[in-house]
């Protein structure tokens, strides 16, 4: 007896739900994934996490082969052929079971019910696996059985699961054949061919082992504290742990047993442990609201009278905001770390987000968009969460007459200005008062003869703009 596993957004041996379930099934194992350029450039993924997922899947075909697993790599073009190419790497193998772990988003859960459909027409059967969250979504619904829109009911039901929930991390299984070489995926061509220009691997080594290392690091270190650093852009207090939750390096489930000192307990009240907690259950309410809404997946907001909202186009604050040329410090800075490094703290990602739908009133979705692009970690439900809060479209949304003042912002998390000068070196001379000043900001860049731009839009008037467009609706 034969089966097939595949691997998607799953790229570990350890605690991988669907893969356990395979290699406990006993017969020998195969494993496949495929490489989708189309499907990727109509999804905006970004080249950044691109890389990362390829070099991830290397490394996965390591340990795997230590298994007695060959990985097998192939590129179809888009989601709508993997069916077949599925269907047909089963027969070849005659793999009589599929196992793979399930997935959320709108197109993905497309694909799914057609390879399942394909695998029933073959008479393979077909193991779906929960593995992606800690709490899959319908375990938690509101008393008159639908899905939460509000975040604060949905983490005490949440935690009232917790202590009943098996979220125990599963071993990493058992070997099933003789070890063998690792196979030579051919993710060096793949990269080449897709003109994908590789990320930062000094600040995010691709692979499980690379998040392991980085839990135990977290988990060790910054964590005890994460709930005073966690919103300062210049100190390195949060886990950075995302992109390899994005891409299945690490699981969820991994994360909280690291925090845990007591398998049924929570951690304490206030501490570190607790806010990362928050971060995790978050993760979980934003997939929840893709499946229990799945418009908000396909760029509508989930608040439908915001689709009357009366956005502006302008091209060039458009493009000020992308280039991180703003005028305003913290948000320029903010932009430069996304377009330098593919990632952005995540106080910053609000602060950016609300700039982009309030400041500028220009639709957020597309900063989702450029977000996506760019991103390391760009995960669907998170980003489209994010943008949907900061916009005051979505579920659990921020008022919309909540507008962030950005030099209140980086006066509050970048007092001295450390963030800000290490991305906008260029201010460099400018005093820490005035980079949180509009009038001291102007008249030292004036003095210093700095070339910087002026603000593109006034906050007060911004902010009555903002008021005014919400006001209508």
């Amino acid at each position: 007896m034969s089966a097939l596993m595949w691997f998607r957004r799953d790229l570990r041996v350890s605690d991988n739900r669907a893969l356990h379930h395979a290699v406990a099934a006993g017969g020998h194992v195969f494993a496949v994934a495929f490489v989708t350029p189309v499907q990727w450039q109509k999804q905006d993924e970004s080249p950044a996490k691109l890389s990362f997922w390829l070099a991830g899947l290397q490394e996965l075909a390591g340990r795997l082969a230590e298994l007695g697993i060959v990985l097998h790599l192939a590129e179809v073009p888009d989601n709508a052929a993997v069916p077949a190419a599925l269907s047909r790497f089963a027969r070849e193998h005659k793999c009589e079971t599929l196992y793979f772990n399930r997935e959320y988003e709108y197109y993905e859960k497309q694909r799914d019910e057609a390879v399942v459909k394909a695998m029933q027409a073959q008479k393979i059967r077909t193991f779906v696996c929960e593995d992606r969250l800690l709490v899959e979504p319908g375990r938690l619904l509101t008393g008159s059985g639908g899905y939460y829109t509000v975040f604060a009911p949905f983490k005490k039901s949440w935690l009232g699961l917790l202590p009943r929930a098996d979220l125990a991390p599963l071993p990493v299984p058992k070997t099933v054949a003789a070890p063998s070489p690792a196979p030579r995926l051919s993710v060096a061509e793949i990269s080449r061919q897709l003109g994908l220009p590789g990320w930062r691997s000094d600040l995010w080594p691709a692979g499980e082992a690379a998040a392991q290392k980085r839990l135990a690091g977290f988990a060790g270190g910054c964590l005890e504290k994460y709930h005073e650093l966690r919103d300062l852009p210049a100190v390195d207090g949060t886990s950075c742990l995302s992109p390899w939750l994005t891409c299945g390096a690490i699981s969820p489930r991994q994360c909280l047993a690291a925090i845990r000192h007591e398998p049924e307990k929570c951690p304490a009240e206030g501490s570190g442990a607790e806010a990362w907690l928050n971060e995790l259950i978050w993760r979980d309410f934003y997939t929840h609201v893709v499946v229990g809404f799945p418009r908000v997946s396909r760029s509508q907001p989930f608040q439908k009278k915001t689709v009357a909202l009366k956005w502006r186009y302008d091209e060039s604050d458009l493009r000020a905001w992308q280039s991180g040329l703003t005028g305003y410090p913290i948000v320029d800075a903010a932009m430069r770390q996304l377009k330098q490094t593919g990632w952005m703290h995540n106080r910053l990602r609000m602060v950016v987000a609300m700039f982009l739908s309030k400041h500028l009133l220009i639709d957020w979705r597309l900063g989702e968009k450029y977000f996506m692009q760019h991103l390391l970690d760009g995960d669907l439900a998170a980003n489209n969460g994010g943008w949907q809060w900061s916009a005051s479209t979505g579920t659990d949304a921020v008022p919309y007459f909540r507008i962030f003042n950005p030099f209140s912002q980086s006066q509050r998390f970048d007092a001295d200005g450390c963030f800000i000068r290490r991305y906008c070196p260029e201010l460099e001379p400018i005093s820490a008062a005035a980079l949180h000043d509009p009038k001291k900001l102007a008249g030292e860049i004036a003095k210093k003869r700095i070339s910087y731009p002026t603000p593109v839009v006034d906050h007060k008037f911004a902010r009555e703009r903002a008021l005014a467009a919400f006001k209508t609706l």
